[in-house]
């Protein structure tokens, strides 16, 4: 993430204020109140009445009433038929094991990651995207000495890696224009992408050749091979990357090493939607 410090501080403080109260204006307070019953029932095994929910919301008990109606309905709520005492539902315990088989992800990638960074001694990463960033889910390191910022963890732009690249390709174009809008295009060297045009060839290109490759977008020097993975789903939610030196990663090497880079992403995707 990137700070800009203004120079006057009280310019600065106006800035901050403005974001706040836009943050405050996109808040949908029904979805809000409806997540607070949920976070506040997660605390309570044995459930609480609606007197309980109402207390504990300062709302009145029409109000959350409606909202636990709602959640009910969907089952993300259920009610104890004797007592009348609201508890998590089912759909809740459905989407945690959702969540869980995705995160098994990691268990799934892991050998076929390192038998990638022992084939040819380059970093190999596993990514996902979460909130419009390249999250690190997984790294092995390189046998070079060539320093790649990056670890599990950390968080990267997207139209400048090869992981991040692979998974905009999925994005419909008003997703994409979504996702400009909300992080930009921020230059990290010269080679980066920074114009909406320029993205939007360079995703068609992904989307044909089904591999995206970062070069020396997001680290001088460097040039990284993504490839896409599919979830227990068959959606494309991650991505792998052979990431190492230009001078290591070029000509028939390069080639390899692209060939190789997909055939371990769909290995671990046809693992990941038979699991």
């Amino acid at each position: 993430m990137l700070y800009f410090k203004c120079k006057e501080e009280s310019k600065g403080c106006e800035i901050m204020s403005e974001k706040k109260t836009k943050k405050e204006q996109s808040k949908i307070q029904s979805v809000a109140r409806a997540l607070n019953i949920v976070d506040i029932l997660s605390s309570n095994s044995d459930g609480m009445s609606l007197a309980q929910i109402s207390e504990k919301m300062e709302l009145p008990k029409s109000t959350v009433y409606g909202l636990l109606a709602t959640l009910r309905d969907f089952n993300y709520v259920s009610q104890d038929n004797e007592s009348g005492y609201y508890l998590l539902g089912t759909r809740l315990f459905e989407l945690g094991n959702q969540v869980a088989r995705n995160w098994d992800i990691k268990d799934v990638a892991f050998p076929i990651m390192r038998k990638l960074n022992k084939q040819f001694g380059e970093t190999v990463h596993l990514g996902a995207e979460d909130n419009g960033d390249m999250l690190y889910l997984e790294k092995l390191e390189s046998d070079s000495l060539l320093d790649i910022s990056s670890g599990v963890g950390l968080r990267l732009p997207m139209h400048c890696s090869g992981l991040g690249k692979v998974l905009l390709a999925e994005k419909s174009p008003a997703e994409l224009k979504r996702y400009i809008i909300q992080k930009g295009l921020t230059p990290l060297t010269k080679r980066t992408i920074t114009t909406q045009k320029e993205l939007e060839k360079e995703l068609a290109r992904v989307r044909k050749q089904g591999y995206a490759i970062d070069d020396g977008e997001i680290m001088e020097g460097l040039r990284c091979v993504g490839a896409p993975i599919q979830d227990a789903n068959g959606k494309v939610r991650y991505a792998i990357s052979v990431s190492g030196h230009i001078k290591n990663m070029y000509g028939k090497r390069l080639d390899n090493i692209i060939h190789e880079t997909i055939k371990a992403a769909d290995e671990i995707s046809k693992t990941m939607i038979t699991r």
